[in-house]
């Protein structure tokens, strides 16, 4: 799994709850996360791989199962990664700057690939209505995820990994962001 985005969009959190999740249904886990340059809003990555046995977190060009987008560009970045069988969900959020390409053309981009491929969610703009703070977009795609089997952890595992993980001021909040994806 490749999880792409922009500093502040809860990525590492992200990647620790999966991680976590996926120690729970009983994987071998491995993750690494390059985030440099979160700091100022800059790219961010991470890999994840989870199975019988993990020798490397790296998912190379061709082998992700599953990008998620946190951001329509970085999401659009991703395209070049995949394989054939690999499935995108990708939160509609732009983060725009100076010579970005413009949100249309990212979609026209995004929508050459596979309808079956590709999962297109308003999950910002649902999270910051709903929840008052589009940060939790993040857990909220994990529930979506999940709910459509586009990865193979169980809601209650990663229920457990969320009280596992978060602090204890953030835990209600993010159950919430989780439970509103599992149910879109």
């Amino acid at each position: 799994m490749l999880i792409k985005g922009v500093g502040g969009q809860g990525i590492v959190t992200l990647v620790a709850i999966i991680a976590e999740s996926a120690f729970l249904n009983g994987y071998d886990v491995k993750s690494s996360e390059l985030h440099g340059l979160s700091q100022r809003e800059g790219s961010v990555q991470a890999h994840i791989k989870f199975g019988k046995k993990v020798y490397s977190p790296l998912v190379y060009k061709g082998q992700a199962d599953l990008v998620i987008g946190q951001e329509l560009l970085e999401g659009l970045r991703s395209v070049e990664l995949a394989g054939s069988q690999t499935k995108f969900l990708i939160n509609m959020f732009n983060s725009p700057f100076i010579g970005s390409m413009k949100e249309q053309e990212i979609l026209d981009e995004l929508n050459k690939l596979p309808k079956d491929k590709l999962n297109l969610v308003k999950a910002s703009e649902i999270c910051k209505d709903k929840l008052g703070n589009q940060v939790l977009s993040s857990v909220y795609l994990l529930g979506y995820a999940i709910s459509r089997k586009l990865m193979p952890l169980k809601k209650e595992s990663v229920l457990q990994a969320i009280k596992n993980v978060i602090p204890e001021k953030y835990r209600e909040m993010n159950i919430k962001a989780l439970e509103l994806g599992y149910g879109q």
